[in-house]
């Protein structure tokens, strides 16, 4: 499309006067040109912006189309007699008028993304010219209102042929060209959108010439002055630290190097130095295990491909002493934070699931520190108390967990490993392949369903002895025994493994709680009333690291149940521990037939058991069954063969 009545082009001292002279007019059609988005005050200030941006840099713009000649827009003031004539100024004055426009025009139509043409961010002023005001046009009643909603929805090429026509009074033919001469790509496609919008003799196009639209009409409040005076004194803070920090590190080139996700440095003695210098980490010869009494984490080795790697091995032992807000931080029960004492000993560093982990341990803890392979966020911090751990407490460590899929970092002394079910005893356990590191392949944790069906165990040989071990959501597994307190066995035995089949839904209770091992104890067998064949006593015992919280259940068994049903519980019992190994617990039992008893037995110690309330009866020795109602639930107390008194558990 090409302008008619082409008018010469201005030069910048036309621009200049026309600018001054028709600032008000200007600004007001830059901002009802811009993205209503943008809000009110950004947006008055980004018209503000563009109008004074709209002057040309160079004493005569070549950058400009010939301009088409203009009439003034309505209540604007002429020189001439008759309505249509040029604003005062005469034809230079006017030239310079539209070649600011132009050039508004075409920066209101590229601000903002979506436009149809070649994209440019948009630009809005970063601070306030006053400090701590807002300023704003006028609120607009609800014609304005609908009026500027309206506009909102319509693109931006037709919302400019509205405001053109509306408020500088162009015909259709003048305001595509305006629009051609700006950029737009399809000025006939804008002109035939502003169909539906106001037309310049509307009187919903009168509201554009509003107080509401004018953003030299403006009113001014403060800015929230409560959340202004927090955000003074978080800068003030944020200052004050980096100070510190600064003060801290020292000159360029002498503090220490990138911490990734851990917090700002707070101190800078020599004994936290040297816990965080990766070159003072403590490492045991490969071999050294071999010739070792101890079979404890003193003796791994360091292992991994990812040892000699400086910064990572920094990271985490930063991070560990310090984890920064974007780190996920874990410990078990009783675990103390902090950083390590001294230097610490590597295990292991290298890449498992597309996380590089790190494994340390200080003599008290072991801390895993993983962060993504592929950078950013997601650092992970975890802490598991394991002081006094040896033998098969010390025979392995959670490296990942993915989806419940346990990986393990096993001993140097594993000689083999496998995965076996809990729940299924007669089934072989299945082998597992391991690195050339000692990193397993997946184990299946617990199905986690309420049914408990299955429970996923690792299973280790090694010289001595084959050992079944659990996790629990920790980095160390639980070790699972069986056996009378006191003189507990490996749980691999037929015998061992029926009872933990009996027994193993009961870890799901002891998860994330510290545990460092689980007994099973068959402490009774009973012969069940009518024939109906032997019911098995089981005893759980959890023993954690830090000595306090132990949980001890007592669950019982009868033949055609998969699992022993959990029937007397208690916390921090010496009862069913090698202390006190002495036990007695009861349970209202129907049988096949539909009859009602109450069954009770106690450990080898019992004497005698009594029962008394709504059912009364007593019995010699540990066992007890005495005929009942439905739900009846008479008091249980046993006795000891000097006469003292055993309660039941819980």
């Amino acid at each position: 499309m090409h302008p008619p009545d082409a008018a010469p082009r201005p030069d910048a001292e036309q621009a200049d006067h026309a600018l001054m002279e028709h600032y008000p007019r200007l600004a007001r059609l830059a901002y009802l040109l811009l993205p209503p988005a943008l809000g009110d005050v950004r947006r008055t200030r980004a018209a503000h912006a563009l109008v004074q941006q709209a002057l040309p840099r160079t004493p005569a713009p070549d950058d400009l189309p010939p301009l088409p000649a203009q009439r003034p827009a309505a209540g604007q003031e002429v020189c001439g007699p008759a309505a249509g004539q040029e604003p005062c100024g005469g034809a230079a004055d006017h030239a310079g008028y539209a070649g600011v426009r132009l050039r508004l025009v075409r920066a209101a139509l590229r601000t903002g993304p979506g436009r149809g043409f070649a994209p440019r961010p948009a630009w809005v002023p970063l601070l306030p010219l006053l400090w701590g005001l807002r300023l704003a046009p006028r609120r607009g009643e609800g014609a304005e209102l609908a009026l500027d909603e309206r506009l909102s929805r319509a693109p931006a090429a037709a919302r400019a042929v509205c405001v053109l026509r509306a408020l500088e009074r162009l015909t259709e033919q003048e305001a595509g060209a305006v629009l051609a001469a700006a950029g737009v790509g399809d000025p006939q496609g804008a002109l035939a959108a502003a169909a539906e919008l106001p037309g310049p003799d509307e009187p919903a196009a009168a509201l554009l010439r509003s107080p509401a639209f004018d953003p030299c009409t403006l009113r001014a409040r403060p800015t929230d002055l409560p959340r202004r005076r927090q955000h003074l004194k978080a800068v003030l803070v944020a200052t004050a630290a980096a100070l510190v920090c600064c003060a801290l590190l020292g000159p360029p080139g002498r503090g220490p190097g990138p911490d990734g996700a851990a917090a700002p440095p707070y101190a800078a003695n020599p004994a936290a130095r040297a816990a965080l210098d990766p070159a003072l980490l403590t490492r045991a010869a490969p071999g050294a295990w071999r010739a070792s009494l101890r079979t404890d984490y003193s003796a791994w080795p360091a292992r991994g491909a990812l040892t000699g790697d400086r910064r990572l091995l920094r990271r985490a032992l930063a991070v560990w002493a310090r984890p920064g807000p974007r780190v996920r931080v874990s410990a078990t029960p009783g675990t103390p934070a902090g950083a390590p004492p001294g230097p610490a000993q590597l295990l292991y560093a290298g890449v498992v699931n597309a996380s590089r982990v790190v494994l340390l341990h200080d003599g008290l803890r072991i801390a895993r520190y993983a962060e993504p392979a592929g950078g950013g966020d997601g650092a992970v911090l975890e802490l598991a108390r394991v002081d006094g751990a040896r033998g098969a407490e010390a025979a392995a460590l959670v490296v990942d967990r993915v989806d419940g899929n346990v990986r393990y970092l096993t001993a140097p002394w594993v000689r083999g490993a496998a995965v076996r079910d809990l729940l299924r005893p007669a089934l072989e356990a299945a082998a597992l392949r391991r690195s050339g590191d000692g990193v397993t392949e997946p184990v299946p944790g617990p199905d986690g369903s309420v049914a408990c069906r299955s429970w996923g165990a690792l299973q280790v040989r090694t010289a001595g002895a084959t050992r079944l071990l659990a996790d629990l959501g920790e980095l160390a597994p639980a070790h699972l025994t069986a056996g009378r307190p006191g003189a507990p066995h490996e749980a691999t035995g037929p015998a061992a493994l029926a009872d933990w089949a009996h027994a193993g839904c009961s870890l799901s209770a002891l998860r994330a709680r510290g545990v460092r091992s689980v007994n099973s104890w068959r402490y009774a067998g009973q012969p069940l009333p009518e024939a109906a064949g032997t019911a098995a006593w089981l005893c759980t015992r959890a023993e954690t690291w830090r000595g306090a919280g132990s949980r001890v259940q007592a669950r019982f068994w009868a033949p055609g149940r998969a699992a022993g049903t959990p029937v007397a519980q208690a916390q921090d019992s010496p009862a069913c521990g090698a202390a006190r190994p002495r036990l007695l617990a009861g349970v209202l039992w129907r049988s096949p037939s539909g009859g009602w008893y109450v069954l009770a037995a106690g450990s080898r110690e019992l004497a005698s058991v009594t029962a008394s309330g709504p059912v009364r009866g007593s019995g010699s020795g540990p066992l007890l069954a005495l005929p009942a109602a439905r739900g009846a639930r008479p008091e249980l107390r046993g006795r000891l063969a000097d006469g003292t008194p055993v309660a039941p558990l819980g």
